[in-house]
């Protein structure tokens, strides 16, 4: 910064004009982001943006543009109440929501999404505000948040199959993307991974190990990933000659892993592969097998799904099918900001397709 502008305290849009030559009008809008500005001039202001060290009062900006500069990243949960939800399940919450937060945050999945959405919004200004909707309060509160333009949109990764906060969102007539196909259809873009190609994936390397016993924890099955992982498996398997496949469900979680995994043991003593659909349940699969006493993956092959940190900390290393989440939730935060710019154009989808990552396990 030159030492005028030093001493005239902080910089104007005026001194960002002077220094690119252009008008103070221009500035304001490469500034707020106005599209049809040529990219020679819009590199010029952004230049002299940075050499003034001009930042954008928000403030001001948003009663131009009535944008927040902030998006909304809702992590959203089941139908039922707390109250509810504590009668049926083991909870250390007391109806404030408490263990539905914990759940999310021991899930390595929901910080992958967390760092694609930061990563992909961070350079444009902008910032994403986290909110849970494990109720029907709350979910009335998101609503409630973006109609009062507090947020621009809302990116929606809900935990149940039957979660209302999507048709919520979409009645109210509000911008927003979902992380992953909703089980009801909805009018609202989304992204999702091709599930069942990735069960294949699994599948097949489990069959080219020479791997035949074989049994899957699935995933749970009122969720849609959950039930196109389990089919894509199950259909591979039947394809190779298999048509009965020992299945146990899980909930997405270590501990439900666990326990599938004594299930799966107790019924199958002698299965050599198992395939579990996220790396969790992979992960709590083969602490009960080396506790049974069984080589992974010398005598019980394991597969997990999503390539996340659980696959790095398993021993040995998980053999898992990827699911590029950073990747996904940037394109899903790219997919809302130009709703937010286009508001009349159509929904969409976007599907990524799986990866084999061949470690230790199988």
């Amino acid at each position: 910064m030159t030492d005028d502008l030093r001493s005239a305290g902080a910089p104007t849009l005026e001194d960002v004009a002077r220094a690119a030559g252009v008008s103070r009008a221009t500035v304001s809008r490469v500034v707020n982001g106005v599209r049809n500005v040529d990219p020679v001039i819009q590199e010029a202001v952004r230049r002299a943006v940075s050499v003034t060290g001009y930042t954008p009062n928000r403030a001001a900006r948003s009663l131009v543009t009535r944008r927040a500069d902030a998006i909304a990243l809702v992590v959203s949960g089941a139908g039922v109440e707390p109250k509810a939800a504590e009668e049926s399940v083991d909870t250390t919450a007391s109806g404030d929501g408490s263990s539905f937060t914990a759940q999310v945050f021991a899930d390595p999945f929901f910080g992958r999404v967390v760092t694609g959405v930061v990563n992909y919004l961070r350079p444009r200004g902008m910032h994403p505000v986290l909110m849970f909707a494990e109720s029907s309060r709350a979910r009335e509160d998101v609503v409630a948040y973006l109609r009062q333009g507090r947020a621009d949109g809302a990116l929606v990764v809900s935990t149940h199959a039957e979660d209302p906060l999507p048709a919520l969102i979409a009645e109210a007539g509000l911008a927003a993307v979902l992380f992953a196909r909703p089980a009801r259809p909805v009018p609202v873009s989304y992204v999702d991974l091709a599930h069942q190609d990735g069960a294949r994936l699994a599948a097949e390397h489990l069959l080219g190990r020479g791997c035949r016993r074989i049994a899957t924890i699935s995933g749970p099955l009122d969720v849609p990933a959950g039930q196109a992982r389990l089919t894509g498996f199950r259909d591979t398997m039947a394809r190779h000659g298999h048509p009965y496949i020992p299945i146990v469900e899980g909930q997405f979680t270590q501990e439900s892993g666990e326990e599938a995994m004594e299930r799966l043991l107790a019924e199958h003593p002698d299965l050599d592969g198992v395939f579990a659909a996220n790396d969790l349940m992979a992960l709590g699969a083969c602490h009960v097998l080396r506790e049974h006493g069984r080589s992974v993956p010398g005598d019980v092959a394991v597969v997990g799904f999503d390539d996340s940190s659980a696959a790095l900390a398993c021993r040995p290393p998980l053999t898992t099918v990827r699911q590029p989440v950073e990747g996904m939730a940037a394109e899903m935060t790219r997919l809302l900001l130009d709703r937010l710019s286009r508001p009349d154009g159509p929904v969409t989808s976007v599907i990524f397709e799986p990866e084999l990552v061949v470690r230790g396990s199988a």
